[in-house]
């Protein structure tokens, strides 16, 4: 693996009387592909320039294989960065776009040749070297930009949202393509998004950022099914979150490594009975809580499901909104007592179905206590 890893120790950074990044501190593995995510404004692209060389932060270091770097100049680091705007040079050829850093390191003609045409054709723009960047899609210019920044063979390559000016479905190819070059080539990459699905497809692991802080690190599972803060449960996908307070909370059986689960009984003000979820922490009763249940965890039905199970949660509602987008249908179902419902139904085959429910049907929602999740504590 050709990669390093890269340590984030303690970052700092104020603009002003705006502080950009607080304590911002964390590992990225060799080898990963490590995304940045967040809304805008939130301190990952900051992050990403400290580590490029284009910023220095007021406290802490940034380190490459427990190496600071920070007094390095950004030309002497071991990385290169990919912008929004790819930053080519319109007057060049992609050949000379490509093989730019290599005539500033002034290496021989044959060396040149060599690796440009083997870093276009792994960006599969063989048959495109003559032309110029104008010539070209927006996936090709940023195919080029993406060569150039590889032909120095760094150990970190930093993305910076590198995909935000293209149309959805040439996104989402470019973003196969770049999943598939990290795969090849194996050095370290650090992606900066904002786009929750861009991160969740594509990435090892993925820190959620908001207001300058870091508020989980996981893998793509973790960070979905078992999301950290309410901020991240509500910015990655779709959810229903309510805050909740604990009444019960019973041990049901130990578990790998003598884990305990628990069974844990939730008042919910907008719930007209007790919502059960299991948790793998004990809470206390009396304890205040968020309680989170994704959309296609809900399973909706015209009848009452049929079952003696005491860890369904079941409620009766009627469809608000039916929102149909091809794959899959969005219900909106009011509760009886009015609290609102976001329920996701995947279409597969058509006959396994049943019968179709539209928009005023009376229906059921229900879901296993094993796919609600605890959240968060609140203050109390």
């Amino acid at each position: 693996m050709k990669g390093c890893s890269v340590s984030i120790n303690h970052v700092s950074k104020s603009f002003g009387t705006f502080h950009v990044l607080e304590d911002v501190d964390f590992t990225i593995k060799q080898g990963e592909f490590f995304s940045l995510l967040g809304p805008s404004g939130c301190g990952k692209t900051t992050l990403l320039r400290i580590i490029a060389g284009f910023e220095f932060p007021d406290s802490g270091a940034v380190l490459f294989d427990g190496k600071n770097i920070i007094p390095i100049p950004a030309n002497k680091r071991q990385s290169n960065t990919i912008f929004q705007n790819y930053a080519l040079f319109p007057h060049l050829s992609v050949y000379e776009n490509v093989a730019f850093p290599l005539r500033i390191r002034k290496e021989e003609k044959k060396v040149i040749d060599d690796k440009v045409c083997e870093y276009l054709h792994m960006v599969q723009l063989d048959a495109h070297m003559n032309k110029k960047p104008n010539q070209l899609s927006g996936g090709q210019r940023q195919r080029v930009a993406i060569a150039r920044a590889l032909i120095n063979e760094p150990h970190v390559l930093l993305l910076d949202e590198p995909l935000s000016a293209l149309d959805a479905k040439l996104r989402s190819n470019l973003l196969v393509d770049l999943d598939e070059l990290h795969d090849k080539i194996g050095i370290t990459f650090i992606y900066v998004t904002h786009d929750q699905s861009e991160a969740l497809s594509v990435s090892d692991r993925i820190a959620v950022m908001n207001q300058g802080k870091v508020l989980q690190i996981g893998t793509p599972f973790d960070i979905y099914e078992r999301p950290a803060t309410e901020f991240v449960a509500k910015f990655i996908g779709e959810t229903n979150l309510f805050a909740a307070r604990v009444e019960t909370c019973t041990k049901m059986e130990e578990v790998e490594d003598d884990q305990a689960e628990y069974m844990i009984r939730l008042d919910i003000p907008e719930f007209e009975s007790p919502v059960m979820v299991t948790d793998y922490e004990e809470t206390k009763p009396g304890q205040k809580i968020c309680f989170t249940v994704r959309p296609e965890k809900i399973r909706i039905t015209l009848d009452k499901p049929n079952t003696t199970r005491d860890d369904i949660n079941i409620f009766k509602g009627v469809v608000d909104e039916p929102v149909y987008s091809g794959f899959q249908t969005k219900f909106y179902v009011r509760l009886e007592n009015g609290t609102l419902v976001k329920v996701f139904k995947q279409h597969t085959n058509y006959l396994d179905n049943g019968p179709e429910i539209e928009w005023k049907d009376n229906v059921f929602v229900s879901w296993s206590a094993n796919d609600g999740y605890i959240v968060e504590d609140i203050d109390q």
